[in-house]
């Protein structure tokens, strides 16, 4: 599964409240989401993001509460992976749940800018910077983790395995 977009790179402890604050957590409508994502943060992130781009953070990305609606939100909004140099736990387990790659690799982060343009492999792990020729290794995802994203998430997925409807029936 290769991935190539535009970064927008942010900084540390980028809470849950900031990707999706709570008082638009009235609705679980993606569509909705994704017009307030990233907003607490930076007023202009939709109007910079284009589909399959990168959220490039410094460490502790999706802290906060435990809210499945911060991963949705990025999602939505069309970024298609995170890469950073850490992730609070509960934000990782929502986001491969529901289908949105992210990566640590402390080296993409430091070398990173915003606007550069990145090609990600999930299967290898390879993470390259093509606006500055430079190649980063994050750790690979084993199998069954890059089935359950490329499936779009847990419920698509399940739905895949037991045969009763899905992207893949």
């Amino acid at each position: 599964m290769k991935l190539r977009g535009k970064v927008h790179k942010y900084g540390a402890n980028v809470d849950t409240d900031a990707i999706i604050p709570a008082r638009y957590l009235n609705t679980s409508d993606t569509d909705e989401l994704a017009k307030h994502c990233m907003e607490d943060v930076d007023q202009q992130f939709l109007n910079k993001v284009s589909p399959e781009d990168f959220i490039v953070a410094e460490t502790n990305f999706g802290c906060g509460s435990s809210r499945e609606h911060a991963p949705v939100a990025i999602k939505a909004a069309g970024i298609s992976a995170v890469i950073a140099k850490s992730f609070a736990r509960i934000f990782f387990r929502n986001a491969i749940n529901i289908g949105l790659p992210i990566l640590e690799c402390e080296e993409a982060v430091d070398e990173t800018e915003t606007d550069d343009v990145l090609e990600v492999e999930l299967t290898s792990g390879e993470i390259r910077n093509v606006t500055k020729n430079k190649l980063f290794h994050a750790k690979p995802y084993p199998d069954f983790m890059l089935e359950l994203i490329s499936a779009g998430g847990l419920v698509e997925y399940t739905k895949k395995k037991l045969g009763t409807g899905g992207p893949h029936k």
